[in-house]
């Protein structure tokens, strides 16, 4: 292989707002955002994509429980949620990912792998789920659902009733040794989809999947370092990093140092949990794996310029 890249999209490369939700904006979306990806590769990028898929996986719970309620159909496991949006954004980004190179005349195969991602059971995270799944509930629906299924429910700021799941962190990709194979042969390769599809080992390697959301960026993180990546790029909302972001003393940063983003994050005001922290975390781990890597934080639109170094926050040992 050559330079290889792996590319962890954020949401916005799918779902820009609340009005463009529906399948055919996601795929315009992800038209956009694929145009970028292919100016990586003709500047000679072997690239792996991880993606996420929160809103999609959404969309099937609540079409899942609306036809629940309605016909008395079976309700789709969380897991097999993470499979279907696998297929059907891999679906989206491959084929407007091959348009875009055959109209540059590169001749790259693109494909994309379901892949299971092995998370352990004994993770703390599964004694405090906190990651929020599904429509809103009444209580006596939630406390239903909670005795007869299991679940763990939380009320939402007076919203109503969520189920919320683990998030465990990603121990092992199944499929790598699948996903490196393709890349040696350069394919272009989506893997990793929503953070892979949260696995347990029941014993003598039996995998099940479970009811649990992995973070994108970790898995595109453990991901970048089993391959040994030689770029780490998430593509987000923001155009670079900022510190003290949203606030009067607001700053743009265009380089960081491992030890700088190790310092800022432990601060905890810099970068929101929900939002730009787990990135930085993914790419400390990135970096602390790999010291010949880079890594990089840009939004789409902005890759081919922050690769010349002319935008985007750089990440570096």
């Amino acid at each position: 292989m050559g330079k290889l890249a792996v590319i962890a999209i954020g949401g916005n490369s799918l779902i820009k707002d609340e009005a463009h939700k529906t399948v055919e904006d996601q795929y315009e979306a992800a038209r956009e955002t694929c145009h970028y990806i292919a100016e990586m590769i003709e500047q000679g990028w072997d690239v792996a994509i991880g993606h996420g898929n929160g809103p999609q996986v959404g969309f099937i719970l609540r079409r899942s429980e609306i036809a629940h309620k309605v016909e008395g159909m079976h309700e789709v496991p969380l897991d097999v949620c993470g499979a279907d949006t696998q297929g059907a954004i891999g679906y989206a980004l491959q084929q407007n990912l091959q348009n875009e190179l055959h109209l540059r005349g590169i001749h790259k195969p693109v494909a994309t792998i379901v892949t299971q991602v092995l998370v352990d059971r004994n993770d703390p995270a599964f004694q405090n789920p906190t990651k929020p799944i599904g429509g809103f509930m009444t209580e006596e629906e939630a406390r239903r659902r909670q005795q007869e299924q299991g679940w763990t429910v939380v009320e939402d700021a007076g919203r109503g009733w969520r189920r919320v799941v683990p998030s465990p962190l990603p121990k092992e990709i199944i499929e790598l040794d699948v996903i490196r194979i393709l890349l040696q042969a350069g394919v272009v390769t989506i893997a990793v989809g929503g953070g892979g599809i949260p696995v347990i080992d029941t014993g003598n390697r039996q995998l099940r999947g479970i009811a649990a959301v992995i973070d994108k960026d970790y898995a595109a993180s453990l991901l970048a370092r089993a391959l040994r990546a030689d770029l780490f790029l998430i593509s987000t909302a923001v155009e670079k990093v900022a510190l003290n972001y949203g606030k009067p003393n607001q700053r743009w940063l265009d380089h960081m140092t491992l030890a700088e983003a190790r310092q800022y994050l432990a601060e905890g005001i810099h970068f929101a949990k929900g939002s730009m922290a787990p990135k930085i975390q993914a790419i400390i781990w990135f970096l602390e794996a790999n010291p010949n890597g880079k890594a990089l934080i840009t939004n789409p639109e902005n890759i081919g310029r922050a690769l010349r170094g002319e935008t985007g926050t750089w990440i570096v040992p």
